[in-house]
């Protein structure tokens, strides 16, 4: 039994002090084990009862709500009614819905997968010396993670908080969408209907809501921590010449200020230090690859359906027209925006790497070093991408050519809603 100041340290942990990668795993850790999936594979104490039962009613509420309902009152009520718009704005909530389960279908279809990309993570982050100017700069950039994961889920759970909350800012009585008719609970607003009814919606949201939230806070955090792996890797090669020649000065007996580099002795020592450099973060940038090919194995097919479903989602948003679906849109585009930024992001640090190797003073090398700048350089400008479903980079520019599509779409079909 945890003791309250044990309780209290637990939860600052998920604060800002600590965005170390091992903490950030656990912090994300806690956060899946609620939906019964645990991807820390040296944890043994097993799943509370209470997180399968949790689970178990959301869930079922969930695709009784939003996947069965929504399908019946889509293409089966709204089309004795006429409810148009209506139908769109419960095919929206619908499809943007789904996002989120996809990626928990494949992080534990590829569950072996998620554990060993965890754990290679974490081995990775293991053989950082502290205290170092890599590792001063890596924290550096993971706490910018943090902050990333930290915003997105309390954005994506706010947004929930925010849809169920919403029939206490209107008149009478309201559920959350008055539009939206649940399978076997007419009249929607009589008792006990309305309760049940209220019930099956909040339970719907938080599912809708945790489980991109915890998912995708998975996603931000490794490759968050690819990107920073980089982007500190790109600072040790633009000081590699400095910290040789600082090196070189502490191996010979030379006192003067200037350092003569030209002298025989001295160029074996810088080069002998350039070279196991060299090699150490040749180690570094072959890992992060490898993890990161790990990562776009498990992944790319959700976000590729992710995509697909963004595509519909919004479209139906903006049928069913915006003064209707303000609160679902942002939900939409935040879950794949997020995306789109991480790869943007991972693309940038590998490009900066890419220049940090051919700004690494290599002129001064020895030959032998030379070649290993060169098989650097050469590796370095295949530039670290994610994508969806490998047919398209995430990026910003594909982010706006999703958006660019939408609107053609929606002139396209704006004149048959009317």
């Amino acid at each position: 039994m945890l003791t309250f100041h044990e309780i209290i340290h637990e939860i600052r942990k998920f604060g800002l002090e600590y965005c170390d990668l091992p903490t950030m795993l656990e912090n994300v850790s806690i956060l899946l084990r609620v939906l019964t999936v645990n991807i820390d594979s040296k944890y043994k104490k097993g799943i509370t009862i209470l997180s399968y039962i949790v689970t178990a009613v959301t869930a079922a509420c969930f695709y009784y709500v939003f996947l069965f309902s929504m399908t019946w009152f889509v293409f089966w009520r709204a089309r004795i009614t006429g409810e148009l718009v209506g139908a769109m704005v419960v095919l929206s909530l619908g499809i943007s819905s789904e996002i989120g389960p996809f990626k928990l279908f494949y992080m534990c279809y590829y569950m072996d997968k998620t554990h060993k990309i965890a754990d290679g993570f974490l081995e990775c982050d293991a053989n950082t010396i502290k205290g170092t100017r890599f590792h001063s700069n890596l924290m550096k950039c993971l706490r910018n993670v943090k902050k990333r994961a930290m915003l997105y889920w309390v954005v994506v759970a706010g947004n929930g908080v925010l849809y169920v909350m919403k029939p206490v800012a209107m008149r009478g009585r309201n559920l959350p969408e008055n539009y939206f008719l649940i399978y076997g609970l007419e009249p929607m607003l009589e008792t006990p209907n309305y309760q049940i009814a209220y019930f099956m919606m909040i339970a719907s949201v938080f599912f809708v809501c945790y489980v991109p939230a915890s998912v995708t806070a998975f996603l931000i955090v490794i490759t968050g921590y690819a990107e920073a792996q980089m982007l500190a890797l790109s600072e040790e090669m633009l000081e590699l010449w400095s910290d040789a020649i600082q090196y070189a000065k502490t191996q010979t007996e030379d006192t003067s200020e200037e350092l003569d580099v030209y002298n025989p002795e001295v160029k074996v020592i810088i080069n002998q230090f350039v070279e196991r450099r060299l090699r150490e973060i040749i180690g570094r940038h072959a890992n992060v690859i490898n993890l990161l090919n790990q990562v776009e194995i498990v992944f790319r097919q959700a976000i590729a359906i992710g995509f697909v479903l963004l595509v519909l989602g919004l479209l139906s948003e903006l049928l069913g027209k915006l003064e209707n679906t303000f609160l679902q849109l942002p939900f939409a585009l935040m879950q794949v925006s997020m995306d789109c930024f991480a790869g943007q992001r991972v693309m940038d640090a590998s490009t900066m790497f890419e220049a940090s190797v051919y700004d690494c003073k290599w002129e001064n090398f020895d030959k032998s070093n030379m070649k290993l700048v060169l098989v650097m350089l050469q590796n370095a400008q295949k530039t670290m991408t994610l994508s969806a479903g490998g047919v398209r980079t995430l990026s910003f520019s594909a982010l706006m050519s999703v958006f660019r599509g939408i609107y053609s779409a929606y002139t396209a079909l704006r004149s048959t809603m009317k």
